[in-house]
């Protein structure tokens, strides 16, 4: 795994920012499995990341759709192309959904160099993803407060211009998009984010728990997804602030599984 970390690092800046110490884990599928075994969780989505280059998303891409195929029903593949790359992400997209891709993500347009509200760039990424029902998967980060590795540069501007150029594409804001939620308190930006959810990726470096009950109250509970960064932290963490809180058990459920089992189309009966 350390060889391999290596022969990443030289072709992609924000790989090398996230994961050049020897400290920063890499979980394996099958690492990932063991984990949610543990835990007690029944699926998970795994993502990609937004690679530099076009080559390194084919290659990544390749193991998360063998590994979602060798645990059918537990690991729900999100991939990640490079639209600059132009037609070629074109073709290696339609070659992850034909291998089952449930998604795309997690991108990162900062690092990866390009405007994800650009209609002509991202136009047949989009149009794609809607015709198939994928979900676009994006980082995000605050434009305040403190840094850490790979925070990057993609706040709620960048945000709202691709939930405005693409209101049909079904977008998740990793991190809680940055404090895009609490936007939704003006009318305007709460009916243009009606395709928009954010997941919990993080949360106790980031915020403390009361987020869960503001952003519930502002944009809605069915607007939040479970998700805590693993192997950078354990699911159970998050889960943590959520039960230090008095929230109502629908408001709960659905974050803990309801809201993605809904929209991703998943039985819980389905799963091994």
């Amino acid at each position: 795994m350390k060889e391999q970390r290596q022969n990443f690092m030289p072709a992609d800046p924000c790989f090398a920012e996230l994961y050049g110490s020897p400290k920063a884990k890499i979980a394996t599928a099958e690492e990932i499995i063991a984990h949610m075994d543990e835990v007690g969780i029944d699926a998970s989505v795994i993502l990609n990341a937004g690679w530099s280059s076009q080559e390194a998303c084919n290659r990544t891409n390749d193991y998360i759709l063998d590994s979602a195929a060798r645990y059918p029903g537990r690991l729900i593949p999100f991939v990640c192309v490079q639209p600059m790359a132009g037609r070629a992400a074109i073709d290696e997209l339609e070659r992850c959904i034909r291998g089952g891709a449930r998604g795309i993500g997690e991108m990162r347009s900062d690092t990866q160099g390009f405007d994800m509200g650009d209609r002509e760039l991202m136009g047949p990424i989009a149009e794609l993803a809607v015709r198939h029902r994928l979900f676009f998967l994006t980082h995000a980060s605050e434009p305040v407060g403190h840094l850490y590795p790979g925070k990057g540069a993609i706040t709620p501007g960048s945000l709202y211009h691709l939930i405005q150029s693409f209101p049909d594409l079904q977008v998740v804001c990793a991190h809680w998009g940055g404090g895009l939620p609490f936007y939704a308190l003006m009318p305007e930006v709460a009916k243009a984010m009606a395709n928009t959810y954010f997941d919990t990726a993080a949360t106790p470096f980031l915020y403390q728990p009361e987020i869960f009950r503001h952003v519930a109250a502002i944009a809605g509970a069915d607007k939040i997804l479970m998700g805590s960064d693993y192997p950078l932290m354990s699911p159970r963490r998050v889960v943590a602030q959520i039960q230090l809180l008095d929230l109502a058990h629908e408001t709960v459920e659905m974050i803990l599984g309801g809201n993605a089992e809904r929209l991703l189309e998943w039985s819980r009966s389905g799963a091994s």
